[in-house]
């Protein structure tokens, strides 16, 4: 029950995290057109419903979602077709939605769902397993009978709570998972309301995509539920979250058109951006680096190279390929 609080700790890292994420909301806004380019929110929203339905094992590809959304034909399942379709429709009215309301989770739902479930826009009637891509039983979601009153209790738990909401939105993320409401369709909903939710606190978290990062990272993404699932509480869910959002707020400083013409500070957002990546992998490739920076394949070398001779980085053998991590002793 939620009256008082899901279960989880705020932990002395979790503190920092939050500040720092302050830190770097701030210089979004002062550097990046993140928030007024039609051209970038455009990009940025692709990328995000690409990352998250590709989570949930959708084929298509990010050229394939783009040239759908374009009105474009394409060769692909109907099925992966209509999620694509869905899930912009929906994200194209975030914010209309009241991320309070038990009403518009279920509409939400049932836009997202629309013709790929009977029951899209109710919540389950049955019990269910929540597996694995393996098909392991991960856990047992909520009896239904009891769904929609934990829903409104978290709902409200949500709303009421003093804590700030990037904590309150990375629980209620993991809770609406535990919870797991709808027949399917789940791990997208706590996608899109962790999105909605966050981007009523700044309006540039509507159009960051935080989801395209959860993909880059989707296995620690999988194994942070589990561990809560484990603790009976979402702890370590949360401090993941936290973890994905500061990456994706350093991407966005790194490839935005504005940034800093200092090369001492490019230098500095470049390194942010590499050692949080770090943080979630243990190396990390030439084509990470292009990503994270926005840089040529030779730029990505330079830089690399520069770190390793500033002893940030190391050069290790990963298969038959060249590849970086944070030496041992850091």
């Amino acid at each position: 029950m939620y009256n008082k609080k899901p279960p989880f700790e705020i932990t002395d890292a979790i503190l920092s995290d939050v500040v720092k994420i302050g830190e770097l909301v701030g210089q979004v806004g002062s550097i990046s057109d993140l928030s007024t380019s039609p051209k970038l929110r455009r990009e940025n929203r692709i990328k995000t419903i690409y990352s998250s339905l590709a989570i949930e094992q959708n084929t298509l590809s990010l050229e394939q979602v783009t040239a759908v959304l374009s009105g474009k034909r394409v060769l692909a399942p109907p099925k992966d077709i209509a999620e694509v379709k869905n899930a912009y429709e929906i994200y194209d009215h975030l914010a209309a939605m009241d991320p309070y309301s038990m009403e518009d989770l279920l509409a939400a739902h049932g836009v997202m769902m629309r013709g790929l479930v009977e029951d899209a826009g109710e919540f389950r009637s049955r019990p269910v397993g929540v597996v694995d891509s393996r098909g392991n039983i991960l856990h047992f979601g909520t009896l239904p009978e009891y769904v929609p009153a934990l829903i409104g209790e978290l709902l409200e738990w949500t709303k009421t709570s003093s804590l700030p909401v990037l904590i309150k939105s990375c629980v209620f993320h993991y809770e609406l998972e535990l919870i797991h409401p709808f027949s399917d369709g789940n791990g997208r909903m706590g996608r899109l309301w962790h999105t909605l939710l966050l981007s009523q606190w700044n309006p540039l978290f509507a159009w960051l995509p935080v989801e395209s990062i959860i993909h880059d990272h989707q296995q620690e993404y999988y194994q942070a539920i589990n561990l809560s699932n484990a603790q009976g509480e979402s702890t370590p869910f949360l401090s993941f979250m936290l973890r994905i959002i500061k990456e994706a707020l350093s991407e966005a400083i790194v490839l935005s058109g504005e940034v800093p013409a200092s090369r001492a500070r490019q230098k500095e957002l470049r390194w942010a951006a590499i050692e949080h990546y770090l943080l979630a992998v243990p190396v990390l490739q030439n084509a990470d680096v292009q990503r994270l920076c926005g840089v040529s394949s030779a730029t990505a070398n330079r830089i690399l190279n520069q770190l390793c001779k500033e002893g940030k980085l190391e050069k290790v053998r990963t298969g038959p390929y060249w590849s970086y991590r944070k030496p041992k002793e850091q």
